[in-house]
């Protein structure tokens, strides 16, 4: 396995866990918002502008439900 396929694996697993975890507080929101930067990173180095671009919206929907999240109200 190449590094950069392994990075995208990590990435990906990253993502995953946050989601099944998010409900344990906000902070996994902001594990999940990363890994998805990290997620979408890898789309582009590889080459897959779709899952780049799909990754980043992910990403932009986890800070808004953690924005969402610190000012009290419901996610």
């Amino acid at each position: 396995m190449d590094p950069l396929t392994a990075f995208g694996l990590f990435s990906v697993c990253l993502c995953l866990l946050f989601y099944a975890i998010e409900g344990l507080g906000r902070w996994t929101l902001i594990g999940f918002a990363a890994a998805c930067v990290m997620s979408s990173v890898y789309g582009f180095l590889q080459g897959a502008l779709p899952f780049g671009l799909v990754e980043i919206a992910w990403t932009l929907v986890s800070l808004h439900r953690w924005w969402k999240w610190q000012s009290g109200r419901p996610v």
